[in-house]
């Protein structure tokens, strides 16, 4: 999810001017010099990093590794959805029926299924960490398992029980590996107006945006089991794959948009719209399908009773999206994604944008989608891997963004400009590879996705808007709070930050900041290689931190410990300083000192009056051993300015001295 508020938050971005054209630039390998730590230092090594002991023990058992891939004996379960849905556009609800086909594939047999019920979090005493509206929340009408219809839990089973946005299910008998069981679910609910915090909802009678509105199976995994964290309202999601077949009946005249692909396009679309719809997904450029004028007239079949069923499925998807829409535009073009099958073609897939004459900015939306999907699918190694992106305009639910497979919610962006509107674009679509490929536990671990996506986010902006470092907005806004002292570890379960400032910095500035930071480390073509190993080792699977950790390791070939220990299980700042630079006759001392908490490698640029830059660099070795004084000297007497991270590829708490000049 993109936080509109991010946008703007407390600092303008930093623009750094390159240096002078012309320079050169050489690398000198000479000794580093070291004074011994004093007393008064930050420790040598911060506190070694907490696996904890449910990883571990998945490691033994074969499932994952230390090397950062799954192991031999990986497995998660599977689930396929079959549901039939029941808008109601005029009262603002929804009624539906689920079959879930729910197969267990653990070694363990299950004496409990668990499902979460997230419009729940809406119910008056539901616990949650930020206003919403009010409603009843789910009403279960009838839950069967394997034929049989449970009744509330009584004090045995089987029965099923309601706790919060929690629905555990007793079974006659335990689920046994290799079995498949089937659930039938009916249920009924109330829409909120800007539900879920701000994720769904509906507007101004043109618009019903349906996100986390079935009963939902709960993950159980090779490392936690269960996982049965209440939804509180803020952070986000832990979802399974799954296989979906979902028919929605809507009134005629208002179009549905959905996770994955209608599979009866004449039979709810009037036959011209069809027609354009087609020639649109055939076009580099974008064309416009629909416009509010078309509404006039029939933009669907007739249906029966004024009303249309829409079929659509979807495979191997970790959720399902639908909006419900009338007087939206409706623009549609495809974007070249890179080679998915290996045959040697570019493959392409459809981009769709929906919004209203009120959002003006989105007569470009489509154009965003196409070059964040295209760049995205380079810039991540992964083909974007469906057959469509859609964006829908939701202005009056929600001002930022929310992703969905295959979708996205964002609001209108009237005020904030064009060049934010496709900012947030390409952070919704940047999380169709993370963490709807690589599925990590949002609710806990938001930083994951949040994190990465923020990243990939700020190197789209370099290549759509050239000439600016993007990745200093969130460093900047990173240093603001951590001057502040209201930051937290990052690896704080994500629902349990100190504050909100300490967890929109731990989820989206801090670990943004400290991909660009690892980058710097690394070199720019080992992480790469690192960044897509992961995407590509675990599409379609629940990585844990440690993996994304253990990922960077195995493919650099480095101990990170130090990095992971001092940037995510804590809250130290890094304060590297040029502190003192001393002339001689025939070279110069210049003495460096580590004033933070963080160990990091010193990246110093020499400047001397020719002209010439000289580059050196001192291993972070340098501070793990205890130093906090190093001293390097060059073969050079006419130095006239020092600096430490000219990249500005770390945050720095301090960079006012980070620089000397003569």
């Amino acid at each position: 999810m993109h936080i509109a508020t991010r946008l703007t938050l407390y600092l303008t971005s930093i623009l750094v001017v390159a240096g002078c054209a012309g320079t050169q630039q050489t690398t000198i390998n000479q000794p580093v010099t070291s004074a011994p730590r004093t007393e008064s230092a930050r420790p040598v090594m911060p506190n070694p990093l907490g696996v904890p002991e449910t990883f571990l023990q998945s490691v033994e058992a074969g499932t994952r590794t230390l090397t950062g891939v799954p192991g031999p004996g990986y497995w998660q379960q599977a689930t396929r959805y079959t549901m039939n849905v029941r808008v109601d556009t005029e009262q603002k609800r929804l009624e539906g029926g689920s079959r879930i086909d729910y197969t267990n594939n653990s070694p363990d047999s299950l004496f409990i299924l668990h499902l979460e019920l997230a419009q729940n979090v809406h119910q008056p005493n539901s616990v949650r960490n930020e206003r919403m509206e009010t409603t009843n929340g789910v009403e279960l009408r009838r839950v069967v398992i394997e034929g049989q219809e449970l009744q509330t839990f009584q004090g045995r089973g089987p029965a099923y029980a309601v706790n919060g946005t929690q629905l555990a299910i007793v079974p006659p008998n335990p689920i046994l590996p290799g079995q498949t069981v089937t659930l039938e679910i009916d249920w009924a609910f109330d829409i909120p107006q800007a539900g879920i915090g701000e994720r769904m909802g509906y507007s101004d009678d043109d618009l019903l945006y349906l996100g986390y509105w079935y009963p939902m199976m709960s993950v159980y995994d090779d490392v936690e089991g269960w996982f049965t964290d209440p939804f509180r309202g803020q952070a986000e999601f832990y979802h399974g794959f799954a296989d979906y077949d979902v028919t929605i009946d809507a009134p005629a005249n208002w179009i549905v948009a959905g996770t994955g692909v209608i599979q009866n396009v004449d039979e709810v679309l009037a036959p011209e719209v069809a027609a354009r719809m087609r020639q649109a997904h055939k076009s580099d450029e974008p064309v416009k399908i629909l416009t509010p004028a078309d509404y006039a007239g029939q933009v669907t079949q007739p249906g029966t009773n004024g009303r249309v069923q829409w079929r659509l499925t979807a495979d191997q998807v970790r959720d399902f999206a639908f909006s419900v829409m009338r007087n939206y535009h409706w623009d549609g073009g495809r974007t070249p994604v890179g080679d998915r099958d290996g045959d040697g073609d570019v493959d392409s897939t459809q981009i769709n944008a929906f919004w209203r004459d009120s959002a003006p900015l989105w007569d470009r939306m489509v154009e965003y989608e196409q070059h964040s999907i295209d760049f995205l699918s380079r810039y991540t190694g992964f083909p974007y891997p469906w057959p469509h992106m859609t964006a829908v305009e939701g202005g009056g639910i929600i001002g930022g963004g929310m992703e969905f497979p295959m979708m996205t919610l964002i609001g209108t962006y009237n005020n904030a400009g064009p060049e934010a509107l496709y900012n947030v674009t390409a952070h919704e679509l940047a999380h169709m590879w993370i963490p709807m490929i690589a599925a990590n536990n949002e609710r806990r671990y938001a930083w994951v996705d949040e994190g990465a996506t923020t990243f990939a986010e700020n190197q789209a902006r370099m290549e759509r808007f050239p000439g600016q470092n993007h990745n200093l907005g969130d460093q900047q806004n990173y240093l603001q709070i951590a001057r502040s002292g209201r930051e937290g570890e990052i690896l704080r379960w994500s629902d349990f930050h100190y504050n909100s400032l300490a967890y929109v910095n731990a989820t989206y500035f801090k670990p943004a900041s400290l991909l660009v930071a690892l980058r710097q480390v690394l070199g720019e073509e080992t992480f790469n290689e690192a960044y897509q190993s992961f995407i590509e080792t675990w599409a379609y699977k629940h990585p844990y931190p440690w993996d994304l950790f253990n990922t960077f390791e195995r493919i650099s070939g480095r101990d990170l410990d130090w990095f992971w220990d001092s940037w995510y299980s804590e809250s130290w700042t890094l304060d590297q300083a040029v502190a003192r630079v001393n002339a001689g006759s025939n070279e110069t001392e210049i003495v460096v000192e580590d004033r933070g908490e963080v160990p990091m490698p010193v990246f110093l640029s020499i400047q001397l009056a020719s002209d010439e830059t000289i580059e050196r660099e001192i291993p972070v070795e340098t501070w793990l051993a205890g130093a906090n004084t190093a001293r390097i000297t060059v073969p050079a007497t006419n130095v006239t300015r020092v600096e430490i991270d000219p990249d500005y590829a770390f945050p720095d708490i301090n960079r006012r001295n980070n620089v000397w000049t003569r």
